[in-house]
């Protein structure tokens, strides 16, 4: 596949079969989601063909589609060989009785088939099964798809492309604008699948956990590994390594055979000079191909550390009007603290962040200390200062300005050397540095709010949503970067990975109150499973009174 001169891959050849899973993986720009579309029908090859089954389950990427439909209705569309029988056979129920002719009714009886063979019956109960799963309440059900949120329509989706028991699903970013339950929902019944599965991600839990195989863009092709994204990368790897020590060799020995040449093309060895020759260019070293990866460093360091408890609140409560979103919450935060904010969707995470941003000092902008509180107090330590990644953070880059202008003003003092190097370090190599700030993608605004935070040095980082818009690489470094960092971190993030490798600590949110676990999110989760277990239990003994 090209785009005008550039080529994503070219001479790609496999099979994805059925009862396997398979990931695609590559950098942002790689092809991931050109491959997807190539796979799905909806754009052309520049050359070859493809061979794919009469349906499929898509996740679609259109949020607004669907707008004049109901929930369930648009979850039903996933199975459209049904949805056309449905609409038909309610055109038909909808004539007057009357007016009904004998080829209706042979229809009528046709439609039904069909209907009963695609689980029509129960396809209203099998759509509200999914999105339960998926965290749609039944109230949304009944609803229009223009009266919901954006997360929330990505869960219908989500559904629509499930619906069906389709012999192939092919998802795009699935996992984007879910909670964590709902990811490992959505991980279980992918276990489960018993089609062919094709599925692009950047949580790399999810994919380790979901893919038998894995489909590698690099290289200008499609390389297909055995395994999750880990055994990709160890496979990859090896083979790199296995190359380059081959050529190592190689070279060595092609050394020894130029010596040899030079020493003696102008005496009277010249039969055993031409035959050296001949050796040289049979064991030339095996071209190795430019890989398309970068990966991105990240280092947060601290410009002074910040006292023992940085940060306590006391009876912090905060309401949108009758929601209670935050019940009184007290806690006081050591130095060094790594904090995984958890819970569903709309739990109130932000609402929290916020609460706590309102007066904090450091690097904050003027807009988050307006908002308000109902009640209770947020007192920060000494010497803390405030580093602030917010979900929303494409609207805190100024535009009309480039990468390396707006980096400049956050410390003046900073030379271009020393702002170009800290760009380089998040890829802004060369011009990328002079790029518009309005022309930036998700992934490149994100890696100049870390730039800007490393060039702050705060001792508290509060990020919320800072894996959004990253791709698997960018992921993994800022994991690393956060493992290492010496100061005090809150952290909203739906990625696996990233909250059992960070986080020292758990604020779970559930219906407005904070359940606050001092350990770890693998200690944490056995401590949930306890509790839940015991409300089976204590339901249970209820029932049978």
């Amino acid at each position: 596949m090209r785009y005008g001169a550039r080529v994503l891959f070219e001479d790609v050849t496999c099979s994805f079969l059925d009862g396997r899973r398979y990931a695609i993986t590559g950098p942002n720009g790689a092809g991931k989601s050109t491959l997807m579309k190539i796979l799905e029908g909806d754009i052309e090859p520049t050359k070859g063909s493809i061979t794919r089954p009469k349906k499929l389950g898509i996740l679609r990427q259109d949020q607004f589609a669907f707008d004049q439909f109901r929930v369930i209705d648009t979850v039903i569309m996933g199975n459209a060989v049904l949805w056309k029988a449905l609409e038909e056979r309610d055109a038909l129920y909808a004539k007057p009785h009357e007016s009904l002719t004998d080829k209706d009714g042979m229809r009528l009886g046709e439609l039904e088939g069909i209907v009963g063979e695609e689980g029509g019956y129960t396809a209203e109960a099998d759509a509200a099964i999914l999105l339960d799963g998926l965290g749609v309440e039944s109230a949304l059900h009944e609803r229009k798809m223009s009266e919901l949120q954006g997360g929330q329509k990505v869960r219908v989706l989500l559904a629509q492309a499930l619906f069906g028991s389709p012999p192939a699903l092919l998802l795009d970013e699935p996992t984007n604008n879910l909670d964590l339950d709902s990811v490992h929902w959505l991980q279980d019944y992918l276990l489960e699948y018993p089609g062919v599965l094709i599925v692009i991600s950047h949580d790399r839990h999810f994919l380790n956990s979901v893919s038998s195989y894995t489909a590698d863009i690099d290289y200008q092709t499609v390389i297909m590994y055995p395994g999750g994204y880990d055994d990709m990368v160890m496979a990859k790897t090896q083979i790199r390594a296995s190359i380059e020590a081959d050529n190592a060799q190689r070279e060595k020995k092609i050394e020894q055979l130029n010596a040899f040449i030079a020493r003696f093309s102008a005496g009277t060895r010249s039969r055993q000079v031409t035959s050296r020759r001949k050796e040289v260019e049979r064991i030339q070293t095996s071209d190795l191909a430019r890989s398309n990866i970068a990966r991105p460093y990240i280092r947060f360091d601290v410009n002074r550390p910040s006292g023992r408890h940085p940060l306590e609140t006391k009876g912090l409560k905060k309401s949108y009007d009758d929601l209670k979103v935050i019940l009184p919450f007290t806690t006081s935060v050591a130095r060094g603290e790594k904090i995984a904010l958890m819970g569903r969707n709309g739990a109130g995470k932000t609402t929290l962040l916020k609460s706590l941003l309102r007066n904090a000092p450091g690097y904050i902008d003027a807009a988050e200390h307006k908002f308000l509180i109902d009640g209770g107090t947020c007192t920060w330590g000494h010497e803390v200062s405030v580093g602030y990644f917010a979900q929303d953070h494409a609207e805190s880059i100024t535009k009309g300005t480039t990468t390396l202008e707006w980096l400049y003003q956050f410390n003046p003092a900073a030379t271009q050397a020393e702002l170009r190097g800290l760009l380089g370090q998040m890829l802004f190599s060369g011009e990328d540095a002079l790029k518009p700030t309005q022309a930036l993608s998700g992934g490149e605004q994100a890696r100049l709010i870390f730039c800007k935070l490393m060039l702050q040095k705060p001792n508290v980082l509060v990020l919320d949503e800072p894996t959004n818009h990253l791709d698997l690489e960018s992921i993994n470094a800022l994991n690393i970067a956060l493992q290492k960092y010496e100061g005090t971190v809150l952290l909203v993030t739906h990625d696996h990975d990233v909250i059992d490798e960070v986080a020292t600590r758990i604020w779970h949110f559930e219906g407005g109150h904070i359940d606050d676990f001092k350990g770890p999110y693998e200690e944490f989760m056995v401590y949930a499973q306890q509790k839940a277990a015991e409300k089976q239990k204590v339901a249970a003994g209820r029932g049978k009174k």
